[in-house]
C-alpha cells in the first residue's frame, strides 16, 4: 500500500464527491486501498472490524440495484451498522425538503451516508448541512466516483497499468456520469482516451478535458487496448439524438465482428446493467475478454476503501 509522507496523511478527504476534486496520487492510494480490502471477499469469515459500531446509511433517491447493494455489503464487511433509507416511503414523498431529510438522518446518528441523486449537485450540497461523510454514489449526469474509481481498478488488475493504455470510451457520452467519472480518472493517470457515439452524444467539448472524439468506432478498434460499453439509454432511443436502435448497433455495438479487429488481450468492459444483443452481443460480454463480473467484485473492495478512508479522515 502506498505509504504517506512524514508531513501530510495520503487521504484527508472526510467526503468523496467526484473524480475530478482527487489528484492522481489520491486516486492511486485509494485503489492501493481497495486491493489489501479485496482478499477480505476470500476469506471463510467475510469481516473486519474497520468500522465497527459506525453506522451508514445508504440514503438512494434514485433507483439502483447493484450500486446500492455493492455499498451495503461493503459497510457490512467492515463491520458498520446498516441504515436503509428509501425515498419513496420518506417523508420527502410527503414534501420534506433534501437538506431537512439529511438533518433528520444525522440526528440518528449516522456517520457515513452514501447518496444517490438525479440532480447534479446533491451530493455537494448537503455537505453544507451535515457533519456526517457523504459518499457521492451517483448524481444526475454529473458524477459517479466509485464506478469511476472501480474501473481504473479493473484495468490496472488486468493490465498492469493505466499510463500509456489506449482506452474508448463507446456511448451516450454526453448524458453519462461513469463516463465523465473514467475521463477525469483515466486521464489523471496517463490513459489515451478516445470517446466514441453519434456527435449529437459526444460534443467536441469534452476534447477540453483531455480526450479524443470521433463517431468512426470501426477505425480506432486496432489500436485500442480497453474498450467500455456504455449503456443504450432507452428512453433516448426515440429522441432526436438517436437514430434508431438499429442504426446505432450497426456503428457502435461491439459484436464477435468487431472483436476480431481488436487486440487479442483488450479488455472489454461495461458498467451495467447490459442491454444484449444491443451495445454489446452476448458472445462479447460472456467471452474471455470481458471484465464486466470483474468490475462488480472490484467494485465492493472499491467501496470498502473509499467508506474506511473517508470516515478515518473524519476522525483525524
Amino acid at each position: 500500500m502506498t505509504h504517506a509522507t512524514a508531513n501530510k496523511p495520503a487521504w484527508t478527504r472526510k467526503h468523496l464527491l467526484s473524480i475530478n476534486e482527487l489528484s492522481a496520487e489520491e486516486i492511486l492510494y485509494l485503489l492501493d486501498t481497495a486491493e489489501s480490502f479485496k482478499e477480505v471477499s476470500t476469506r471463510s469469515v467475510k469481516k473486519v472490524p474497520a468500522l465497527r459500531g459506525r453506522v451508514v446509511v445508504t440514503a438512494f433517491f434514485e433507483d439502483s440495484t447493484r450500486t446500492r447493494m455493492s455499498f451495503t455489503l461493503a459497510a457490512q464487511r467492515l463491520s458498520a451498522d446498516i441504515l436503509d433509507f428509501s425515498a419513496k416511503i420518506s417523508s420527502t414523498s410527503k414534501g420534506e425538503s433534501l437538506r431537512d431529510t439529511a438533518r433528520n438522518i444525522e440526528a440518528m446518528g449516522v456517520d457515513i451516508m452514501v447518496v444517490r441523486h438525479s440532480a447534479a449537485g446533491a451530493p455537494q450540497n448537503l455537505t453544507e448541512v451535515v457533519d456526517c461523510c457523504i459518499i457521492n454514489a451517483g448524481d444526475g449526469q454529473h458524477s459517479h466516483p466509485t464506478q469511476g474509481l472501480l474501473d481504473l481498478f479493473t484495468i490496472r488488475e488486468r493490465k498492469g497499468r493505466i499510463a500509456g493504455l489506449n482506452v474508448a470510451i463507446v456511448g451516450d457520452i454526453a448524458h453519462s456520469r461513469v463516463a465523465r467519472s473514467d475521463l477525469r480518472g483515466l486521464v489523471k493517470l496517463g490513459a489515451n482516451v478516445t470517446l466514441v457515439g453519434p456527435p449529437t452524444l459526444v460534443p467536441r467539448s469534452f476534447e477540453q478535458l483531455g480526450a479524443r472524439v470521433t463517431s468512426h468506432f470501426d477505425e480506432i478498434l486496432p489500436e485500442m487496448d480497453v474498450i467500455n460499453m456504455l449503456r443504450i439509454q432507452q428512453e433516448r432511443i426515440t429522441s432526436s439524438v438517436f437514430p434508431s436502435i438499429r442504426e446505432y448497433i450497426r456503428l457502435f455495438g461491439m459484436n464477435a465482428e468487431r472483436l476480431k479487429r481488436c487486440k487479442p488481450d483488450v479488455l472489454i468492459m461495461h458498467p451495467g446493467p447490459v442491454n444484449r444483443g444491443k451495445e454489446l452481443a452476448a458472445d462479447v460480454a460472456d467471452g474471455p475478454n470481458s471484465s464486466i463480473l470483474r468490475q462488480v467484485t472490484n467494485g465492493l473492495a472499491v467501496r470498502m476503501a473509499t467508506l474506511f478512508l473517508c470516515q478515518q479522515a473524519a476522525m483525524a
